[in-house]
């Protein structure tokens, strides 16, 4: 997914994540079902990513269609994600998959000292991966159009007894709706979106010289502060900075240095 699709993409993240704290896997379950219907409705992708149809037309057509049905926070991002603008009819749904996907996540993230519950997770889903990759019969198992659902999930679980709730909820949509791929792949799919949030809980702090012990201990506890939870925080020394510190956490940047305060002060003044 690119160009504008990746830009709506990155604008319904954003709404997703006021909903995030304190969800339940209501929301992912909701979203999913959503996709579903989404998925099985090629005139309803064409009419939500119709450029000549106004977000306010769109929005009646997603009310009409899940309101009352699936949670409130689901109607919403739903909402959001009709509203915005989209390169093709299947960017939609590969964008409501990422969604769904990452308020799931976010329950393991939020139930469990945030990293550490996503390490746990990470786990659980390379679990199921390492299972049923190289395993061909497995992997036709649970690609047997013929079988049931509940055979399919029921044989994907018993792979990974130990997978939790969030993982068993992710394992159980690659196996039910792959959407054109294999099961074990979607499930690296949701990995990944697994390892972005991890870095969410990551500080990369670039210095001009090397910090002392108690310069280290003020700065990691003035970013938990900041952020609000236990961050892992990497020092790194580069004297190219000139002064200041550079903090990146996740997407954002605080930069504080020499080189980028006199930077801006150029651009200010050639304004």
């Amino acid at each position: 997914m690119a160009g504008v699709s990746s830009q709506s993409l990155a604008t319904v993240r954003a709404e997703l994540e006021t909903h995030l704290a304190g969800a339940d896997l209501t929301l992912a379950e909701d979203l999913f079902a959503i996709l579903a219907l989404l998925d099985g409705n090629a005139g309803l992708r064409r009419a939500l990513t119709d450029p000549s149809r106004s977000a306010e037309a769109k929005g009646s057509l997603v009310d009409g269609l899940v309101s009352g049905k699936v949670s409130a926070d689901a109607v919403l991002v739903f909402r959001e994600l009709a509203a915005q603008r989209w390169a093709n009819a299947r960017d939609i749904g590969d964008a409501l998959e990422v969604l769904a996907a990452t308020a799931a996540i976010s329950v393991a993230e939020n139930s469990a000292a945030g990293a550490t519950g996503l390490d746990q997770l990470e786990s659980e889903l390379f679990s199921f991966i390492g299972v049923v990759g190289s395993n061909h019969d497995l992997q036709r198992a649970l690609s047997e159009s013929q079988a049931s659902p509940e055979a399919k999930t029921a044989l994907a679980l018993k792979l990974v007894p130990q997978a939790g709730e969030v993982a068993a909820a992710l394992i159980r949509q690659a196996v039910l709706s792959p959407r054109g791929i294999k099961p074990a792949a979607l499930v690296q799919r949701f990995v990944e979106l697994v390892a972005a949030r991890q870095q969410r809980w990551i500080a990369n702090v670039s210095v001009t010289r090397p910090l002392t012990d108690a310069q280290h201990t003020r700065l990691v506890a003035s970013l938990n502060r900041l952020y609000g939870r236990e961050l892992n925080v990497n020092v790194s020394v580069e004297p190219s900075l000139i002064g200041g510190v550079r903090v990146s956490v996740g997407d954002e940047m605080v930069d504080s240095t020499v080189a980028t305060r006199l930077s801006d002060l150029r651009r200010k003044m050639a304004g």
